[in-house]
């Protein structure tokens, strides 16, 4: 169906109509599993997706998927799990999430091969698994070192059984609410600029993460952060916002790939780190599990040895897996080695990597009900990387793949439910729809306009890798937030050129104006965490804050459309949880710890 809606200068705009009883904004392993549950329930679905279908960026999850199969090591249970889970985040994870998550991980995982999904095995026929940093049992599920990439084959194929429509290189630019709930979208397709108005009783928004507010990241060009800043402006509340997830290793050279990532998994099949002087250097930082510490610990090892002078030729450090031979590495890290082949001419059977930090995660987002993915504005739910609540302070590796299923599959129950319970029409008042095609045409209409979305971009990450990196003080916070409050002032004269048709200045400019909100809350919310705690590591204070333990940072819009920041007390653990923590562990050595962790 074709509407009318105005332009900026009055003139009609058409537009298309759709319908949905679920809207599902985003195609990677949350969304697409969210898609399969509505489908399921008989629902109406429709997915919308950036890029094209099967090009997300959950493909970048190389290692495997965390989940206590125990086919390897065969103590491991979903307590050590959520353990772990809770101890790499620094105990301010939703514990509730978390527990949900480790108990739920292993149903994902078979429910993954029952579909088709073709893990590498054990000499007994069971999945494989692989270690990985932080976790104590070896229990990443993995494909080589493809597993994201398998995911995504396998629930693109089973999205492919239903009726769901797909609407690819699609960019949604508002959610509309009417009495309270979020009711539709308006979107537009990247290749013709044509306007789509989709009414939906319920959204889920899977839309990944913003590593692209960095200059080095391991994030492809979709990483813009649009799903978040969607659920903000519709009033959900956000949480975590300050924690930003370094890579420990980001491949370094040659400049064209800088930050492209270099997989958990070549330390989890033995890879040693070492200084330009030949040094094993984790040892000083984390003795016990040296390159299998927690990746927080990890990046800032690799960051110091290079700050201190002791990095290699191009800035890195040396990443050493030549000890496993050729056919090891063929069959275990087979894509890492094609990669450093054909990009950077170096043959890791023979030479080591040269890597670095590199941007790669979010631990923040919108903040959801553990049990239905429900965010705070009815009828949108959210699920993977643009949640938070479920990896605190810093995310394990391999964490994520299990994430984006378990509650990918709850938003898509959760938001079933709430459809099926529901006697509210689907739609807005179609002037909200007008005025939002105006305001996305309007860079094409501002002819005052100097400013182009690419500087403004370029800026922006040079800001934010400057002021909001690995390592963090009050005074560079506050200089940063000033530049990004600078940039936001000058998105009123952004300007494009052309057509709509296929115009990437045109996409920019509807992305920027996410890039530049999520670094402003970002500033904002690691001034307020004055401490020393995963990925907020503050060097003007000197550890972790006992009282900031007990909360996290709370966002969302005041009266005024500000933005506000509110630390909300973290509930206290049950005693089924808490008393986890007081059993006694015994260690590889045979004596008895209770898991303490470096401090580095």
């Amino acid at each position: 169906m074709d509407r009318n809606g105005a332009n900026a200068n009055g003139a009609r705009e058409r537009y298309e109509v759709q319908e949905h009883d679920v809207l599902v904004i985003g195609a990677g392993g949350a969304g697409l599993r969210a898609a399969v549950a509505a489908a399921d329930n008989g629902l109406s679905v429709g997915i919308v997706t950036k890029s094209l279908l099967g090009k997300a960026h959950t493909v970048m999850a190389e290692g495997g998927i965390a989940a206590a199969l125990g086919n390897v090591d065969s103590e491991d249970g979903w307590q050590t799990h959520f353990m772990d889970t809770m101890k790499s985040g620094k105990f301010i994870n939703d514990w509730q999430m978390a527990e949900i998550f480790a108990k739920e991980a292993p149903q994902r995982v078979y429910e993954l091969e029952q579909w088709g999904a073709l893990f590498n095995r054990t000499d007994r026929g069971g999945i494989s698994q692989r270690p990985f940093g932080a976790h104590t049992y070896r229990r990443l599920c993995h494909v080589g070192d493809r597993t994201g990439l398998e995911l995504i084959r396998t629930m693109q194929e089973k999205v492919l059984t239903t009726e769901s429509k797909v609407y690819m290189e699609t960019t949604v630019t508002k959610l509309f609410k009417k009495d309270g709930r979020v009711v539709g979208a308006l979107a537009y397709t990247r290749e013709s600029g044509k306007f789509i108005y989709i009414k939906a009783k319920a959204v889920v928004m899977a839309t990944g993460g913003w590593g692209r507010i960095f200059e080095v990241t391991s994030n492809s060009w979709e990483g813009t952060g649009d799903g978040v800043v969607l659920s903000y402006d519709a009033g959900a509340d956000l949480v975590d916002m300050e924690m930003m997830q370094f890579h420990p290793t980001g491949m370094v050279w040659p400049p064209g790939v800088r930050g492209l990532l270099v997989t958990e998994g070549v330390r989890g099949e033995g890879g040693l780190l070492k200084n330009a002087e030949g040094e094993r250097y984790m040892e000083r930082y984390d003795p016990q599990r040296m390159e299998l510490s927690s990746r927080d610990v990890v990046a800032r090892a690799n960051y110091t040895e290079v700050q201190e002078g002791r990095g290699t030729e191009h800035g890195g450090v040396a990443l050493d897996i030549t000890h496993l031979g050729y056919d090891n590495i063929i069959k275990k890290l087979p894509t890492m080695h094609e990669q450093f082949l054909k990009l950077a001419d170096i043959d890791i059977a023979r030479e080591p990597m040269e890597v670095f930090p590199t941007v790669h995660y979010t631990m923040g987002g919108v903040k959801v009900d553990p049990e239905t993915c429900a965010s705070s504005v009815p009828g949108l739910y959210a699920a993977g990387e643009v949640a938070g609540g479920l990896h605190g302070a810093n995310r394990l590796g391999g964490n994520s793949l299990s994430d984006l299923l378990v509650f990918g599959r709850r938003a898509g129950e959760g938001a079933s439910a709430y459809v099926l319970e529901s006697t509210h029409s689907a739609g807005t008042d179609e002037r909200e729809v007008e005025t939002e095609i105006g305001r996305v045409l309007l860079p094409f209409e501002n002819k005052a306009g100097t400013e182009s979305p690419y500087l403004i971009q370029q800026e922006l990450q040079s800001v934010m890798m400057e002021h909001a990196n690995l390592m963090r003080t009050e005074d560079s916070l506050k200089e940063g937030l000033g530049k990004v409050l600078g940039l936001k002032d000058r998105l009123e004269g952004l300007r494009v050129q052309g057509s709509r048709l296929f115009n990437p200045g045109w996409h920019t400019a509807q992305d920027v104006r996410y890039l530049v909100q999520i670094s402003e809350i970002i500033l904002r919310t690691a001034l307020e965490r004055k401490e020393r705690r995963g990925a907020q590591w503050r060097l003007d204070y000197d550890g972790p804050d006992e009282e900031l333990g007990r909360v996290n940072f709370i966002v969302s819009k005041d009266g005024q459309g500000e933005i506000g920041i509110e630390p909300r007390e973290i509930p206290p653990m049950p005693e089924h949880l808490s008393e986890l923590f007081r059993e006694k562990v015994v260690d590889s050595a045979g004596g008895e710890r209770r898991g303490a962790e470096s401090q580095f």
